[in-house]
Formats: structure tokens, sequence, C-alpha cells
């Protein structure tokens, strides 16, 4: 099955936040300004398929974050929309400068390539993002901790990941970070963030692989990340 291998840990974020957003998987407790949106666009190269990713996202008000996006996954020659992605993310406590945040995602993941005979269907996933800002944001520490119920397999899962951004400059970052289930191996990954314009448009690349599993899994991504002023009052 054409399916996102990652998935039990896009939970991922996917990479949905205002600043951990790209290249992460392990999201954090921040948000998209209010009233502005952001696209995260990506490739991921795998051992066996690529994967071209765009996932828009807005706050539709001060603390609502919604995002609605896919990927199209090339394999064997054959190109296949393989995942949908809708999101939503509240904050509780936002994070800020040298104290914590913690907030609630929300999402389901659809496959149309895998569910055509039931295509409304698909996974269900909550989970839980903290953060915490060190050094005046020259380290920010994120945890997530969450549940995933993949239909295909009848399965619950309990979802994880840690990840560090840490700041080299005023415009580059190095992000690491390990994630997965309770079920099967994690994964990790490693990989580097620019600024273009400062708050507006971003850069990034990664190398990720699963632990102890050999080549199989492992990935190389370039992304790019767009981020709007405010846009309605």
């Amino acid at each position: 099955m054409k399916r996102l291998r990652t998935l039990p840990a896009l939970l991922l974020v996917l990479p949905l936040a205002a600043h951990a957003a790209r290249p992460m998987i392990t999201d954090d407790a921040r948000v998209v300004d209010p009233r502005s949106c952001q696209l995260e666009t990506w490739t991921k190269h795998n051992a066996n398929s690529d994967e071209y990713w765009a996932l828009p996202g807005c706050n539709v008000g001060e603390n609502l974050e919604l995002t609605y996006g896919g990927a199209l996954t090339r394999e064997d020659g054959d190109s296949n929309t393989t995942d949908v992605i809708l999101q939503a993310k509240t904050l509780f406590r936002p994070l800020t400068t040298n104290n914590y945040g913690i907030g609630l995602v929300v999402g389901h993941a659809r496959h149309p390539s895998v569910d055509e005979k039931s295509s409304m269907l698909g996974d269900a996933y909550a989970y839980m993002p903290a953060s915490f800002s060190l050094a005046n944001d020259a380290l920010i520490l994120h945890v997530n901790l969450g549940w995933l119920h993949e239909k295909a397999e009848h399965q619950n899962k309990l979802t994880w990941g840690l990840g560090s951004e840490t700041r080299l400059n005023e415009r580059l970052q190095a992000i690491a970070e390990v994630f997965g289930d309770d079920r099967e191996h994690p994964f990790y990954q490693i990989g580097l963030r620019y600024w273009l314009v400062r708050e507006r448009v971003q850069i990034d690349t990664t190398y990720g692989n699963r632990m102890d599993q050999g080549n199989e899994d492992r990935w190389l991504s370039v992304g790019l990340r767009l981020l709007s002023p405010q846009l309605w009052h």
C-alpha cells in the first residue's frame, strides 16, 4: 500500500506551527499569527518513492489554526494522491521566551489511494504539544504525546515526539528530533532551516531514518515555507 511511512508521527504535525513548523515532525505550542496564513511545501525523497507535499493553514481568529492539504506520491512510475490532512490546533498557554507553552491538536488523515472503497473514512488523531524556551530562545525543546486510530489496521497507537531547535545565528537554526509510536521502532531526523526573509520566507533541508532498521526507511527532504502578514480584520 502506498501510504506515508512516517504517518504515526505525523501527529506529526505535521509541521503546522508558526515557528517550529517545517521541517520538524514534532509540533510546538505556537500557532500562526492571528488572521494570517502560511504555506508549507516540501519534497521528500524516500528509498523507493518521492512525496510532494503542500499544507496551507490559517489562524482564523486569535487562537484557532486550521490546516488542509496533502501529498502526491510517485512510486514505480505512477503518481497518486496518498495523503489528505485536515487539522485544527489551539493553545491553552502560548509559548513565550524563557517560559513554556502547551496546546491541543486534533485531525483526520485520509489515504485516497488506499481507502478507495471508503474515501470518507481515514485515520483520526489527537495530541498535546508542549514547548520550553531556554536561554532567550537559543534552545527550544518540544514534547508531543498523543493518540492515533489507524482505520486500515483497526488499532490504536500511542504517539510521541521529542525535538529541539538550536539557534546558530539570527537566520539559521539546527533541528533534531526522535518520534514514533508504542508499536514500532522510532524515527529520527536532523536538519537545518534558514530565513531568506525574516518571519516571511524560510527554506530547510533534513535527513531522517528509522532507528536500527538499515536504510529502507531513510529519507531526504527540501522545503519552502511562506508566512503572510495579517490578511483580514
